[in-house]
């Protein structure tokens, strides 16, 4: 995947965003990174195969605008079933995305959970990104929303393209839960805004 296809973006100020929900714990770091400890228990999730619905995760949103795109990135550190941090796309309790990267069944997966009243969730497993930083981008262009990530400056991979209403209000930013433990830590090391992705694919 090109990077051409990915235009420049500028730095977001955290006090831009409003929470969702707020964290046990946040703090700014003195490099500027923002560090954010989730409470025991929190998720986000509807229905499919687990009956649950959860809607209690910590997550920092502002205004996301057909047009738009929005990367979070994050030190990836997790060690418990579904720690997890990434980008939360929301327009209601019942219509958003989430998509970045969770510990599932001992490995570090990629991947992003689509609910439009019921949650479906795709993975592929990336545990060569453990220790390194993550960057999770969302681009919102027509009809659609295209997902993108990568660790370090490695080329970025495509995770996801699902329908988002080009007429509805959408939030988004950084999230994180820790739905089996307390004491996780995320340390988000950017949040930053720009044009939308050119093209889904690279010409050929």
């Amino acid at each position: 995947m090109g990077n051409d296809l990915v235009p420049p973006t500028a730095p977001m100020d955290w006090s831009e965003g409003r929470w969702l929900h707020p964290p046990v714990r946040v703090e700014e770091g003195p490099a500027g990174e923002l560090v954010v400890e989730p409470a025991a228990g929190s998720d986000l999730w509807r229905r499919t195969s687990y009956g649950f619905v959860h809607d209690d995760a910590p997550a920092l949103l502002a205004p996301l605008a057909v047009g738009e795109a929005m990367e979070v990135s994050f030190r990836l550190d997790f060690s418990a079933q579904f720690d997890q941090a990434g980008v939360l796309v929301r327009v209601d309790e019942r219509t958003w995305t989430k998509a970045g990267v969770e510990m599932s069944d001992g490995e570090s997966q990629l991947g992003a959970v689509v609910t439009r009243e019921f949650s479906d969730w795709s993975v592929a497993p990336v545990p060569q990104w453990s220790g390194r930083e993550v960057t999770v981008r969302v681009s919102r262009a027509g009809d659609a929303l295209t997902v993108r990530a990568r660790a370090g400056d490695e080329p970025w991979r495509l995770v996801r393209l699902t329908p988002l209403d080009p007429t509805v209000e959408a939030v988004a930013g950084p999230f994180c839960c820790a739905p089996t433990r307390a004491g996780l830590t995320v340390v988000f090391t950017g949040w930053r805004r720009g044009p939308a992705d050119t093209a889904l694919h690279p010409e050929v």
